[in-house]
């Protein structure tokens, strides 16, 4: 007869149980990892896109109740010397014309704001799927790509409260520029109408994009099993690119 102890058979750890669809938006911003837990590839995009939303129409209401979009359009044709140029060859009622049809069309981009963003998502998510795919080894599917870079963009929404915080609080609508609210770029430290490039570059390079990056690093590392180094190399060289093409192209037509 065994005189052996019994050895208690390990129980299993309790499944983690995934977090609601607003404690994970609130997670992107102070525990990045845990909000990626459990993500639905096929409609994990949808809720923080209609916060994205929200807070992008909130922005616009300010523009339009502080500033004034006739003077977000002057200020632009301002910043590029080549606008200012062309509007300086028409008469007065040909320039007239000219700055409200700019007024429309920025006014109706801005409200249009949430259809650009999705787009732009969406063109993003294929980038990054063909990358981690096919560069990495990575197996994440069309969806799941849509829904972690869709949620990267949750820290991005700090800076637009507080750039509607700054434009309650009274900022100068002269010096306002409806692209960069803030200065929480390198950026600021440049003229855009002397040094188009340099401004363009140095807008790029954001604190608050930085951590988007940061948390769709974290996103993809989580959910598509790679490691964290190589996620944070694929996003931040894709966006070192961007941001060198976006500048030169800027600077080539302002």
């Amino acid at each position: 007869m065994s005189t052996g102890a019994t050895v208690p058979a390990p129980v299993p750890a309790a499944p983690q149980e995934s977090p609601s669809a607003l404690m994970r938006i609130l997670q992107t911003i102070y525990a990045p990892a845990q909000a990626f837990r459990g993500l639905n590839g096929k409609t994990g995009w949808i809720i923080p896109w209609l916060v994205l939303s929200v807070i992008s129409y909130c922005f616009v209401f300010a523009i339009d109740k502080k500033v004034g979009f006739d003077k977000v359009t002057e200020n632009q044709i301002k910043m590029s010397p080549k606008a200012a140029e062309r509007m300086d060859s028409l008469s007065p009622e040909q320039r007239q014309k000219q700055v409200d049809i700019s007024t429309k069309v920025t006014k109706y981009v801005s409200f249009a704001a949430p259809i650009f963003l999705l787009i732009w998502t969406v063109i993003i998510a294929a980038v990054l799927l063909g990358t981690f795919n096919f560069g990495c080894g990575a197996q994440v599917g069309f969806g799941m790509c849509l829904s972690v870079v869709m949620l990267s963009w949750i820290p991005g929404t700090v800076r637009t409260l507080l750039a509607i915080v700054a434009l309650f609080a009274g900022v100068d609508p002269d010096g306002f520029d409806i692209r960069n609210p803030l200065a929480t770029n390198l950026g600021s430290f440049f003229d855009p109408s002397a040094h188009a490039f340099l401004y363009k570059l140095g807008s790029g390079l954001d604190i608050f994009m930085i951590w988007t990056l940061i948390v769709a690093a974290i996103g993809f590392s989580c959910v598509s099993k790679i490691k964290r180094s190589t996620a944070m190399a694929v996003i931040f060289g894709w966006y070192a690119v961007f941001i060198v093409v976006g500048a030169a192209f800027g600077a080539l037509f302002s």
